[in-house]
């Protein structure tokens, strides 16, 4: 692919052997359960109000709203750390701004707020605003119906992921539905189109870079260079190597990292030139995914249940993807999911 168009996504290597095996994924929002894993938790006293929820069949904006409209309180007003799946069962904090003893009234009790797509657990204040990226990371329980294929390629790749991690690919989500984003964000940054929408702007941006990384982290793969380093490598603080985020300033690898980097760039100019114009910075992001506290069990010769943690930011798509290929109901289809983060 090239600079003409991106109106489709690559099919990105995977690192495993393909094993011919399928399953469902998400028959039921209860197969797909997700626990935020908190940075801190709520210290009792502070401006702002906590609130521990558990969803079913929600996005993590429209609880947001919600809790807005129950608080009397404007949108802006409440935080959270990360967007959840709509088609699961997410438990995560929120965060509204409400002091006391400036007009608002005595503190309102949410845990009694009725939903029928979510519920408050619990309500603590603290002293801080929960922003976007404030958690360590994200708990998952996944169970796969349906499952089909030899069992014993399946355990193997179980056991290769488990061992050595999955690579770091930003996931489908990422990039809008059906990847239409990623063009989007050429033609935005190309200056075919006018996007006045910050929040737009801020998604093609997003896809766009998240783009360029999946393209580097893909051919280090197709050149047989999975669970290897280059010279010139960047590691990151767990010792692992980094892909490019790109933006503004030279890519800090050096040597044969860098030459791989900067080929990929020259291949998707447009984008990398507008990134760097549109005034984003050159960051890192490591290339490998390692899922921590990883077990898995077969209740039943066709339903495998995965359990794992991941840190903020990594997918857990990226980890089925290596196991075996799955499935959902026609219903997610057509709706843009959200990203897990």
């Amino acid at each position: 692919m090239t600079d003409a168009q991106y109106t489709t996504l690559p099919q990105w290597p995977h690192a495993y052997p393909a094993n011919g095996a399928s399953a469902t994924l998400k028959l039921l929002n209860e197969d797909f359960i997700v626990t935020e894993l908190p940075l801190q938790l709520p210290s009792g006293e502070g401006e702002h109000i906590w609130l521990d929820i558990e969803k079913n069949g929600a996005n993590t904006a429209f609880v947001a709203q919600q809790l807005a409209e129950a608080a009397g309180v404007q949108e802006m007003d409440v935080g959270y750390a990360g967007l959840k799946d709509r088609y699961a069962v997410t438990r995560q904090w929120f965060s509204i701004y409400l002091p006391n003893g400036k007009g608002k009234g005595e503190t309102p009790d949410l845990t009694g707020l009725q939903h029928p797509e979510f519920k408050v657990l619990s309500q603590s204040r603290h002293v801080k605003k929960l922003r976007r990226g404030d958690l360590r990371g994200n708990r998952f329980r996944i169970v796969l119906r349906d499952v089909s294929g030899d069992r014993d390629a399946i355990e193997a790749n179980l056991k290769a992921v488990a061992s050595q991690g999955v690579p770091n690919y930003f996931g489908a989500q990422r990039f809008g539905f059906e990847g239409g984003n990623v063009e989007q964000g050429r033609a935005m940054l190309a200056r075919e189109i006018r996007v006045r929408n910050p929040k737009k702007k801020g998604l093609y941006l997003s896809a766009v870079r998240s783009f360029v990384f999946n393209e580097v982290l893909a051919l280090r793969i197709r050149q047989g260079l999975w669970g290897k380093t280059l010279p010139g490598d960047v590691m990151d603080e767990a010792g692992r190597p980094t892909g490019p985020l790109w933006g503004r300033g030279r890519v800090t690898t050096t040597d044969e990292a860098q030459a791989l980097e900067n080929g990929v760039a020259g291949r998707h100019a447009i984008l990398c030139d507008g990134m760097e114009h549109a005034g984003l910075d050159q960051e890192r992001r490591a290339l490998v995914a390692t899922p921590e506290d990883m077990s898995w069990e077969w209740p039943q010769a066709d339903q495998l249940v995965l359990s794992f943690s991941l840190l903020a930011g990594n997918y857990a798509t990226s980890v089925l993807n290596e196991i075996l290929r799955t499935t959902e109901p026609d219903r997610h289809t057509e709706n843009e999911a959200a990203a897990v983060e």
